[in-house]
Parts: structure tokens; C-alpha cells; sequence
């Protein structure tokens, strides 16, 4: 048997798939192409997570938007963060092209021209469904590893929460965590630290700058009511197929702060509100991280544990979770050892460092005595990449060198005509885009506290007038007169004072005539 057969062979046996799959690419040995040697990637395999890496301009958004597309046939649906601004276009059908014909007759798939159903979400003032959470929902656990804050600010953010809950104060906003904030240390705090146990102004005020920070990253659009909920992610068309969310994050690429917190956020939210799946034949939901280096730039330790913890009991619940980045080390490598599929886009190798990197990322990838690892990942055209998967029974397959299959839509843009169109025309605009500020803790605090100070004036108000009546009483004579006219004064000008009007009528009048 010949070194190709051989190849062939072994491709042959480790993508064999007896349940459902999806068709990659055909594999390649010495620069050809075989139809009758697939790689297949079995559906059941596919919540056990995944890589897609590689240089700049080497295709790995057109390799996440392939396995988008053929996810949704199969029904499953699809969530993309979209940082480029280039994946819209998975709306329409592809115009075809002539290379993509002989791209399709190498690897022996046919080309079918099609668009997808596709709902574009956002964080943003941007065109699309918009996407809130309540702090609430964040809980104070999730928040102080967020904000990354120390211990003790932590112990302070919980009893926050619980006094909100315990007295009914609904956390909707950033607003109203601040407004809690400022209350627990002012006007609130001896009810508070009755209850609860003491509270420093000093942390309390290390905690309201961490928030300021998260708002100047744009959390104040993120934090408030409608929350979004996890089932309409898993909605399908009328023919069947999964809808591709795609989340535009083209403004907030420079705002790692908020899309680490985001992404945690959701990523909590699906594993608190999906059930259970056990070993299922098919994922319920896919999720692909583009530009996933900023999830995990400038996250604390804390947080990257929690996202660690999260990428290991997820994939109970039926999701998948696929990582797209430059280099395999931008990823964790607590992360990186949970992730089952690998498709590794070529690299460039300019200095000693990209060398180094080289050379560590084909060592994450299985030996192969037909190709030379570190060497082919320099070598690949745009469109192939390295490819290592598991197969049903959970086992890594062989590596293959893969002539990727070309988009069955259009690789490029929405115009903005298109755009508007489909952000008009769909059914969850109108339901999420409405901008919702009901009474929370903001305004019920804010109510206690003029309540307090209107009570605070009423007794200074009484103090004072019990002071005058008695001198009123031990004043004889001729001097009673004036001396009840100095203690109508005297309440007068009590009564009338900014503090007395504010509190007790709630306004505050320019003059008195």
C-alpha cells in the first residue's frame, strides 16, 4: 500500500460517522485534494467546544460562518459576536464565483447558494434587538468578580443585595446599585448596620468607581430592563433550520471590560435557565467568541476561573462554546484542554517568538507521521487548516490538512438598506427596543431619604417651637407682646426654611411673600 493510500485510509476510518455530521473539507497529503477522504464532524461531538485559529487574512471567519451555516440546516441555532462588522451578510446567498465551483468539485460537496435566517442582536445604540440585564439577575457573586473587587468590598456588595431584597427594592440598573451604594453610608446606615452589620464609606466609594468604570465602557445601555431572555436564542424558521444570532460588537472593541462582562453574564444565564441534556445526539445551542483574546485580556483571576468553571459544566446543558482567536495561547490553557474540535488556520512566522509559538501550537495537536506539524501550519493557503475533531466515541481523530468548504451566503456585509430591513422586519425589536424604567431602588430610596428628612425637620421645627412658647410663658408685662411677636418669627422662619419645604412638600420655593 502507497504512503497516499495509507493517508486515505486512515482519514477514512477516524471521520467515520454512523449518526448525524457535518461535511469540513476533504483532506490533503502532498498538495491534493480528495473527495473520497471527508472530514466529518459528528453532531453529537459538537457541545464538547472548540478552536478556530490562525493569522490575520488566513480565513477563520469564513471557517465559523461554514460551520454557522451548516449548524442552522440542521437546525440548531447559532450565537456569533460579530467585532468586524463582516457577518451580517449570512442573510443572503452567496453570488457564487468560479474558484468557489472548484473549490466545491476538489472536496466532493455540492455548492448550494443560500441565505439564512439571521436576528442581529446588539449592546449598543447600533441597529437591533437590544440586549439588557438586570444587576439583579447578576447577583453580587457574579458582580464582585466582575468589578474585581477585594474581599471585603465583596461582603459589601452581598449585604447590599440582601437589603434590597429583604425591603423589596428592585436592583434594575447601575443607578440604583450606586443610589444603594450611597444610602448604606448616608442616610441608611444605622438601619443598616442594626441589621446587617457595619459598612465602610471608604469601600463603598472604592466600589461606586469600579461601577463608573463599567459605565464609561457603555454598562449603563446594558444594565436595565427588558431583560433578554435565553429561549429566544433557540428559536427556528418555518422550514426548520436554527437562526444565527449575531451580536454586532463592531463600537466595543475597545471596551474589554464590558464584553468580558457581557459574555460572562450570558454565558451564566444560559447554564442557570437551560436544562440538563446529558450524552444528546445534537447540541442546543452553539456559541462562537470572535476576537476571544478580550474576554481574557484584562479578566482578573477570579474571573477567569469562573469562565473556566462555566466552560467545564456547560456542556451538560447542550452547549457548545467555540473559541476564534490569532494564536492558540491567547486562550487559557485551562480553557484550551476542554476544547475538543481544532481547526488551526496557518501562521506566520516573521520573528523567534512566532517561532517559539509555532512550535508550542503543534504540539497540541496529535502526532502525525504524515505531515510535519510546525511546518504545514507555515505553509497552508487561505481556506485550509489543520483539523483535529473527536470522534463519536469522544476520541481524537487523526489530523488532517483540510481544503475548507467555501460559504453557501455572501461573504461579505449587509448593505445598510438590507440591514434596516431585516431589523425591522423582525419579531423581537419590538419586544426588546422599548426602553423600560419602572420604580426601582433608585426612587424608593430616594423617597426614604426626603421622607427621613421632612420627619428630621418636623421634630427641629417642634424642638424649636416648644423652646419659644416656654420663654413666651415666663415673658410678664408689656414685653409679652413683643415676645409673642419674636416666637412667630421664630416659627416662621422655621417653617419656611429650604430644608422644612423640601422635605415635608417636596419642593422648594424661590421666595416667600
Amino acid at each position: 500500500m502507497s504512503k497516499t493510500d495509507a493517508f486515505i485510509e486512515e482519514i477514512q476510518q477516524g471521520y467515520t460517522c454512523k449518526g448525524d455530521f457535518i461535511t469540513l473539507g476533504g483532506a490533503m497529503y502532498n498538495e491534493e485534494t480528495f473527495a473520497n477522504a471527508q472530514i466529518k464532524i459528528p453532531l453529537k461531538t459538537l457541545n464538547r467546544h472548540g478552536l478556530i485559529a490562525g493569522a490575520t487574512g488566513t480565513g477563520k471567519t469564513k471557517t465559523l460562518q461554514v460551520l454557522a451555516e451548516n449548524l442552522s440546516n440542521k437546525g440548531i441555532p447559532v450565537l456569533l459576536m460579530d467585532l468586524k462588522g463582516d457577518l451580517s451578510g449570512i442573510a443572503q446567498p452567496s453570488p457564487g464565483h468560479v474558484k468557489i465551483d472548484e473549490r466545491h468539485e476538489k472536496i466532493g460537496v455540492p455548492f448550494e447558494a443560500t441565505g439564512f435566517p439571521v436576528e442581529i442582536l446588539t449592546l449598543s445604540e447600533q441597529k437591533g434587538t437590544r440586549l439588557r440585564a438586570t444587576v439583579s439577575e447578576f447577583g453580587p457573586v457574579l458582580l464582585s468578580r466582575i468589578l474585581n473587587v477585594t474581599e471585603t468590598q465583596a461582603g459589601i456588595l452581598a449585604i447590599i443585595f440582601k437589603y434590597c431584597d429583604d425591603n423589596k427594592l428592585p436592583l434594575l440598573d447601575l443607578n440604583d446599585l450606586k443610589k444603594a451604594l450611597q444610602y448604606a453610608t448616608g442616610e441608611g446606615r444605622e438601619e443598616i448596620q442594626k441589621e446587617y452589620g457595619s459598612i465602610s464609606k471608604t469601600s463603598t466609594g472604592s466600589i461606586i468607581r469600579k461601577i463608573i468604570e463599567i459605565e464609561q465602557q457603555g454598562g449603563d445601555l446594558f444594565f436595565g430592563e427588558r431583560s433578554f431572555e435565553i429561549d429566544d436564542l433557540l428559536r427556528q424558521d418555518e422550514q426548520g433550520r436554527g437562526y444565527i444570532n449575531i451580536i454586532r460588537l463592531t463600537d466595543i472593541q475597545d471596551k474589554p471590560k464590558l464584553f468580558s462582562t457581557f459574555m460572562l453574564s450570558l454565558l451564566a444565564e444560559i447554564y442557570s435557565t437551560m436544562p440538563e441534556q446529558g450524552d444528546s445526539d445534537r447540541p442546543e445551542l452553539v456559541l462562537f467568541l470572535d476576537e476571544a483574546h478580550l474576554i481574557f485580556n484584562q479578566a482578573s483571576s477570579a474571573l477567569l476561573d469562573q469562565i473556566e468553571n462555566i466552560v467545564k459544566l456547560i456542556r451538560s446543558k447542550g452547549v457548545g462554546l467555540y473559541f476564534v482567536t490569532q494564536n492558540p495561547t491567547d486562550v487559557p490553557d485551562g480553557v484550551l484542554g476542554q476544547l475538543g474540535l481544532k481547526i488551526q488556520h496557518a501562521l506566520r512566522a516573521f520573528t523567534a517568538k512566532d517561532r517559539k509559538a509555532i512550535k508550542l501550537t503543534a504540539e497540541n495537536y496529535p502526532i502525525s507521521e504524515f505531515y510535519d506539524t510546525a511546518e504545514v501550519l507555515t505553509s497552508l493557503g487561505i481556506g485550509e487548516a489543520l483539523v483535529s475533531v473527536l470522534d463519536e466515541k469522544g476520541r481524537p481523530t487523526p489530523l488532517a490538512q483540510t481544503m475548507l468548504r467555501a460559504p453557501m451566503s455572501r461573504m461579505d456585509v449587509l448593505t445598510n438598506q438590507e440591514l434596516k430591513k431585516l431589523v425591522e422586519g423582525s419579531e423581537l425589536t419590538e419586544k426588546y427596543n422599548e426602553s423600560i424604567d419602572r420604580e426601582s431602588a433608585y426612587e424608593l430610596l430616594n423617597e426614604k431619604i426626603e421622607k427621613a428628612e421632612a420627619a428630621e425637620a418636623k421634630e427641629a421645627a417642634q424642638a424649636e417651637r416648644k423652646k419659644l412658647d416656654k420663654r413666651s410663658s415666663s415673658s410678664r408685662g408689656s414685653s409679652s407682646g413683643n415676645s409673642s411677636s419674636g416666637t412667630q418669627k421664630a416659627i416662621i422662619k422655621v417653617l419656611t426654611s429650604a430644608t422644612f419645604i423640601r422635605g415635608a412638600l417636596g419642593i422648594l420655593n424661590k421666595m416667600m411673600r
